[in-house]
């Protein structure tokens, strides 16, 4: 069976959720922003869930942000996420529930009109929404899934919402790596936002880059790379340096595709690196577990390039 609901009450079993990292699929949380449609996210973004707590009004928020709440000892930011999501008029005050997440190093509080259930789903039945009619139409969306019933869910892109609210981070001064020598790294993220920066930070290391969509086009186009340089007799570490991979996508994980990488004799000794807004110690061991060189966290340019930088360096040598 492809996809399984979870009968279990969200609000129990949220952080209980580790052994489905690597194994291509995922679980997702549904809730409503009361349209009638149903919304996604990755169990492994969100903390907790709760009833709508008070929340404390501050000057020159961001539009979207509601206000305030202190949560053990934390004051976090609180969306209204229909609003950012423009589902809703400004004097709505329906939010049932806040989901409180975590992801690239930022906690934040989305209200929502009702949390529903959380449904197990591999990730060949989730795909980007280019590919598929979306049910609601923004660009807030980063994949669509279908229930067994037939109704679509769409899977909410929390790391562009970041970036439209908050504003994106500037990729600060970085130093650019030995020009003695011609880089080639490989990268797979299927956020806009994330390859954005990833590719102007390559830009200032002055290192050259592909890159794909999601885990399984990224296979596809090394198996592609690996087949040409197999026919005119090079090996593939001629043509790219190091392969960079997102853990979460669609149609395949990167657990899966560094797997693959990994287990193909043709890619042997081309480092791995996962990125990923999933910073969690299950997340980094699963990491490991596969192959991976490295592991770093969303997003911090200079960490990213420092991780890089030695891996790099360490292929020139070889």
């Amino acid at each position: 069976m492809l996809m399984e609901t979870q009968h279990k009450n969200p609000l129990d079993s949220i952080d209980a959720r580790t052994t489905l990292v690597g194994s291509n699929r995922m679980e997702i949380l549904l809730f409503s922003l009361g349209t009638g449609e149903l919304f996604g996210i990755n169990v492994f973004k969100v903390r907790e869930v709760s009833r709508t707590p008070t929340i404390t009004r501050a000057p020159n928020m961001p539009k979207g942000v509601e206000g305030l709440i202190s949560l053990r000892g934390n004051v976090i930011p609180v969306l209204a996420l229909a609003r950012i999501m423009k589902l809703s008029t400004e004097g709505s005050r329906n939010w049932g529930a806040m989901m409180v997440t975590e992801y690239n190093k930022r906690t934040l509080g989305f209200l929502v009109h009702e949390v529903d259930r959380i449904i197990r789903v591999e990730w060949d039945r989730v795909k980007a929404p280019e590919a598929v009619v979306s049910a609601s139409g923004h660009d807030l969306i980063t994949a669509i899934t279908e229930l067994p019933e037939g109704k679509l869910v769409s899977i909410v892109d929390v790391e562009q919402i970041l970036a439209n609210t908050f504003g994106e981070a500037p990729v600060g001064a970085i130093a650019r790596l030995d020009e003695g020598h011609e880089y080639n790294v490989f990268f797979v993220d299927d956020s806009a936002v994330a390859r954005k920066k990833i590719a102007e930070t390559l830009d200032k290391m002055g290192v050259r880059h592909k890159h794909a969509l999601n885990g399984l086009e990224a296979w596809s186009r090394l198996q592609g790379i690996a087949a040409h340089t197999s026919q005119s007799g090079r090996g593939v570490a001629e043509e790219i340096d190091l392969i960079l991979v997102d853990a979460e996508m669609p149609e395949m994980d990167g657990y899966v595709l560094t797997r693959n990488i990994k287990a193909d004799p043709r890619f042997a000794g081309i480092p791995v690196v996962m990125h990923s807004s999933l910073s969690s110690e299950a997340n980094r061991a699963m990491g490991k577990t596969v192959g991976v060189d490295a592991y770093v966290a969303k997003f911090d340019a200079e960490v990213l390039a420092e991780t890089l930088r030695p891996l790099l360096a360490k292929s020139l040598k070889e």
